[in-house]
């Protein structure tokens, strides 16, 4: 807030100003953090810096229990903030007082701690909950899926909500440390490393710990029987793979493909830059009802459907690709989900010309050919595709032709320098298309905004004129030949369609597990 100063002089102006705000001055936190596309999600007033979730897990009932302290800091002088959770809390402290709480919205808590705290004040929340997150939703659908032997948050852009209380934005990146006790037999899986695990009465203890700043959404919890298998990369980074033992026929080939996740995330080193975490592996739980995968931070989530064809390496190079691009960086609003997407997709048109499957040149010149003007693939802007487009196959196919168009324009040197050096400019933050685009306008030295323009922002397909100058296409006449790796690289299309309605119209796309 801006406080009048009435009284003259520079003394007196430093005097008014260290007198503490009066209760008039401090406002509640915002009941979202600013999203156009989910006004409601995150919330303002304060930023998290740690999580840590102390958690009981019953397979049998789906029921959690747990405490939940996030340390954070006022970013205004704040009466109440809210936090975005469903399940049933019993107390809150804030400083270790208790605040008063209760819930609004479809997903709001809303707190007001004994005090009004200041800006700047360093904060610790605790929060007593339990319930049974299976029996909870909001606007329609839950991100938490029962499993015949337990249960798993997994979704984006929310899965939080279900299992525990937090500031739900990637703009608000934390470390966690997330400690689960489970039924002796049972597992717990979550992000990072394994601290330590005991066994005490029946119940076994698991302590996971995420060191590096992390998004709500891709924090993850899966309790279940698992196969686990560890290991290091040729790297040195360790591994940590689990598969349900309930998976049936797709075990085999799920296990086939996620064992390569070592060789995978070296090879992509090659082109995006270290490895920016400390932990490796991918988890397939016996999730029947969903078909997506999930890039949760260093351990991904994969549905057994994405399997159930055989081998499926192409989605764990789509799912790794995002440690950099969408973990390490990430959104800083969720229009801006070409650049987690765009790039994940044109990471698998490179694997399939490592295996020599295709090309990426290939590969967009058959994306181009092979869909006339007037589908509907055109309207959707990958740039900015709207809440009902976030995860439309545009954002992926077209936006990875967007990139091919880029390395067409600046050449090679240009584009794999952008490709490393992107993910070390912003590490650990946030950015958006725009900063993208300055970016590579300032390493390749050359103006861009026209090409992003056509490729990522006109609701129509670009025309032959700006495909040749793109070099997109194959000669006039020619029929485009379906690259080898089209079907393999078409049966990940579903990768992110995750299969519920929204109301106010936010519905996700369906139905793109035949390709186009």
């Amino acid at each position: 807030m801006h406080r009048r100063l009435i009284a003259p002089g520079a003394l007196a102006a430093s005097l008014l100003l260290a007198i503490p705000a009066s209760a008039a001055d401090y406002e509640p936190g915002a009941p979202g953090i600013g999203d156009p596309y989910y006004p409601a999600y995150g919330n303002g007033g304060y930023d998290v810096s740690h999580y840590d979730l102390r958690l009981k897990y019953q397979p049998e009932t789906d029921k959690l229990e747990g405490t939940a302290t996030l340390l954070a800091t006022t970013t205004q002088d704040l009466s109440r903030f809210n936090l975005d959770f469903l399940l049933d809390v019993s107390e809150v402290r804030v400083n270790g007082a208790k605040a008063s709480f209760k819930t609004s919205g479809e997903h709001e808590l809303e707190v007001t701690p004994k005090t009004p705290l200041p800006k700047g004040t360093p904060v610790t929340v605790v929060v007593r909950y339990s319930g049974v997150p299976s029996s909870k939703s909001a606007y329609g659908f839950t991100s938490w899926h029962r499993t015949p032997d337990g249960g798993v948050g997994a979704n984006e852009p929310e899965a939080a909500w279900w299992w525990f209380p937090s500031n739900d934005h990637p703009l608000d990146k934390a470390t966690y440390d997330v400690s689960v006790s489970v039924p002796d037999g049972s597992q717990a899986i979550s992000n990072g490393t394994l601290q330590s695990t005991s066994s005490r009465a029946g119940w076994t203890r698991y302590n996971w710990r995420s060191n590096k700043p992390q998004a709500t959404y891709l924090a993850t919890l899966a309790v279940g029987k698992f196969d686990v298998t560890t290991g290091k990369s040729e790297s040195g980074i360790p591994i940590v793979n689990a598969y349900s033992k309930d998976l049936g026929d797709n075990y085999g080939a799920a296990r086939a493909s996620i064992e390569r996740t070592g060789e995978v995330a070296d090879w992509l080193t090659e082109y995006f830059g270290p490895y920016p975490f400390n932990a490796l592996g991918g988890y397939v739980p016996n999730t029947a009802e969903t078909g997506y995968a999930l890039e949760t931070q260093t351990r991904p989530f994969y549905s057994p459907r994405q399997f159930a064809n055989g081998t499926n390496v192409s989605v764990v190079v789509h799912e790794l690709a995002h440690q950099w691009y969408g973990n390490l960086v990430s959104v800083a609003g969720w229009k801006d989900i070409w650049i987690n997407e765009g790039f994940a997709r044109y990471a698998q048109w490179l694997w399939s010309e490592h295996e020599g499957e295709g090309t990426a040149q290939e590969l967009a010149d058959y994306v181009y050919a092979s869909l006339p003007a007037d589908n509907a693939f055109w309207k959707v802007r990958p740039g900015d595709p709207g809440p009902e487009n976030q995860f439309h196959l545009a954002v992926y196919d077209r936006g990875a032709l967007a990139l091919q168009a880029l390395r067409n324009e600046i050449g090679d040197e240009d584009f794999f320098a952008i490709l490393k050096g992107w993910p070390k400019e912003h590490a650990h933050g946030n950015a958006t298309v725009g900063d993208f685009v300055k970016y590579a306008e300032r390493i390749s030295g050359r103006p861009l905004a026209a090409l992003f323009d056509t490729w990522l922002y006109q609701p129509s397909k670009p025309s032959a004129p700006a495909a040749r100058e793109a070099s997109i296409a194959p000669l006039a006449g020619e029929t485009p030949v379906q690259p080898k790796s089209w079907k393999k690289i078409a049966a990940t299309n579903g990768v992110h369609d995750h299969e519920h309605a929204r109301e106010n119209g936010h519905e996700r796309e369906k139905g793109h597990e035949d390709g186009h």
